[in-house]
């Protein structure tokens, strides 16, 4: 494998940053098997460590061809795939922060990650829950909106990483509008949408049946939507509708993007309609950042052909496809 020190890119008009997330997940492999079908036509510089790299190239038998930037954060001796421990946890968020050291100096003009371990990281004591939230509290950025999509459909989320009782407790005024509007300008500067169409999923069965099955659609979503109709201007947007009508009128094209309030209401129809594809994008950075919609896998990084690059690759390209809409917009 031929690795460099230093990022010599070649001539693109987007320079895409790539991570590895986790050294002891399949980030390695899958950066690398996607370099493998992209370097001719996506200029990458890799943060990461050359160690890691070389061991998984030599396991796939694959030699691509690598701008990189070695941090060489790992002890060798012990270092494992598949094994959840605190050093690759706290390399992960090196890799992150040095990153983010390249998009300030401009020297790369997006970021794709690969996946962080939520236990691994905060074994090395950073206390939080994925990338989102240390992106946001590095640069002190609120309200960010994380999208989750593949090539049926979009969903942007109010809530995230939290236990499934506690969702209606997060759930205000504030938050809803913020990611209504936040998805709105993300749908128009990235995705080139000049009238996006949105539709609110209801928290509770049928979306309550009018008050009959919970309160959360009359006294808080209802109230919002009516608030956001003079706010949103040249935007559709409908709801609360129950969450099975809303998703499958978006899958038939009525709808750009669906608000979904929990983690899983947007989940599960993305790994039905498109599991190898998703891609995750975050709203509200002044940085166009996606990563592969799957985590770690640990029970298969020792096994590293067995990890399937698709989703960093859809990836990638989303990130090049929405930074050139941004230079646009």
């Amino acid at each position: 494998m031929s690795l460099r020190k230093s990022p010599t890119l070649k001539s693109s008009k987007v320079r895409v940053g790539l991570t590895i997330g986790d050294p002891a997940g399949i980030g390695p492999a899958i950066t690398l098997k996607a370099i493998q079908q992209l370097e001719k036509s996506v200029s990458l510089t890799v943060i990461g460590n050359r160690f890691i790299l070389k061991k998984a190239s030599r396991i796939l038998r694959i030699d691509p061809d690598i701008n990189l930037v070695d941090l060489d954060n790992i002890n060798t001796r012990h270092f494992a795939f598949g094994k959840v421990n605190a050093e690759c946890g706290q390399a992960s968020i090196d890799y992150l922060d040095a990153a983010l050291n390249l998009l300030k100096n401009k020297e790369i003009d997006c970021l794709v990650t690969c996946p962080i371990s939520k236990e691994a990281i905060n074994l090395a004591g950073v206390r939080f829950s994925g990338h989102t939230e240390y992106l946001g509290s590095r640069l002190s950025r609120t309200h960010l909106v994380m999208m989750l999509l593949n090539h049926k459909l979009k969903f942007s989320l109010v809530t995230r990483h939290i236990p499934l009782k506690q969702v209606c407790a997060r759930l205000n005024k504030e938050e809803l509008e913020s990611n209504i509007l936040n998805t709105i300008k993300g749908l128009r500067s990235l995705f080139a949408i000049p009238r996006p169409r949105l539709v609110l999923c209801g928290v509770n069965p049928h979306a309550s049946d009018n008050g009959l099955i919970g309160e959360e659609e009359n006294k808080l979503l209802r109230p919002v939507m009516r608030g956001l109709k003079n706010r949103a201007k040249a935007a559709f947007i409908e709801g609360p509708l129950p969450a099975d009508v809303a998703i499958a009128a978006a899958a038939k094209g009525k709808f750009d993007c669906v608000i979904a309030l929990y983690h899983d209401q947007a989940l599960i129809p993305l790994k039905l309609t498109g599991p190898d594809t998703g891609v995750n994008l975050t709203l509200g950075l002044p940085f166009i950042r996606t990563s592969p919609l799957h985590g770690t896998a640990f029970d298969i990084a020792a096994r590293p052909k067995k990890a399937n690059p698709d989703s960093l690759i859809a990836a990638i390209k989303l990130a090049v496809k929405c930074a050139l809409n941004q230079k646009k917009a």
